[in-house]
């Protein structure tokens, strides 16, 4: 028997994703972990980078992965598992490929609770609308919005798994120095991961048409633009040959 669709914990739950992104604009703080952690809780407790990535980034991929799997099996899916399909792709990287090559710093943890509980609300709002609110035509498949859509989530996936790549062969396992990034789209921003993830959010925006996916792209945006500039400012203070001409986020512009 299909769950009927309550669209009002949908509603409060974008509205709570949108407004969250705007607080982290207005208070103009980077999160504290990684390169700011020790500024900002320097006694925090903390757990090794890739236990806490792992921790926190599992529940946006099972919570979804979950409903996925109460759902029938069909030679031609419909448009909404295919599109949670894609959301849960993201982040089996981020669980089970990104948080166990990391080199990053210890976790506060503090910080992987909140992550934690983000996680596990955006995971089951984009599952819960997709599975059974979304409504999509029988060509949904051949629409402008889906064909771009999926078009720049890839874009933006391939772009966000190459940049990780590259930090990563900055550091030796066990080292927590900083060296320039350089090659990809590390040529033109500081922030090359960040951008490719923000693109990947704005296809599935487009792709899904929903309301909760352009309330978790406005928050990305927010987020990890904030963290970009950030980002590009820590590096222009610590390098002094720091490139002059690379932006913080967007080639040419910001």
């Amino acid at each position: 028997m299909r769950v009927p669709c309550h669209q009002s914990p949908v509603l409060a739950g974008s509205t709570a994703l949108a407004a969250l992104g705007a607080l982290v604009l207005y208070l103009a703080e980077p999160s504290g972990y990684g390169k700011y952690s020790e500024r900002a809780m320097p006694a925090a407790a903390r757990l090794p980078a890739r236990a806490a990535w792992f921790l926190q980034e599992l529940p946006s991929f099972a919570v979804p992965a979950g409903i996925l799997a109460r759902q029938p099996r069909a030679l031609f899916s419909p448009p909404a598992t295919v599109l949670l399909g894609l959301f849960c792709g993201h982040y089996f990287y981020r669980t089970f490929v990104y948080s166990l090559l990391t080199r990053g710093r210890p976790f506060p943890v503090v910080f992987l609770v909140k992550g934690f509980v983000f996680c596990m609300g955006n995971g089951l709002l984009q599952g819960y609308y997709l599975i059974y609110c979304a409504e999509y035509p029988a060509d949904w498949y051949t629409d402008i919005r889906f064909s771009l859509g999926v078009f720049l989530f890839i874009l933006g996936m391939g772009i966000n798994i190459h940049s990780d790549c590259i930090l990563r062969q900055l550091r030796k396992p066990g080292e927590v120095i900083y060296r320039i990034p350089q090659g990809g789209l590390f040529t033109y921003v500081s922030g090359a991961n960040f951008l490719g993830e923000i693109i990947e959010w704005i296809g599935y925006a487009l792709a899904t048409w929903s309301l909760p996916a352009l309330a978790f792209a406005f928050f990305s945006l927010c987020f990890l633009g904030l963290r970009a500039f950030h980002h590009h400012r820590f590096y222009l203070k610590m390098f002094e040959d720091y490139p002059k001409s690379r932006k913080a986020l967007i080639p040419f512009i910001f």
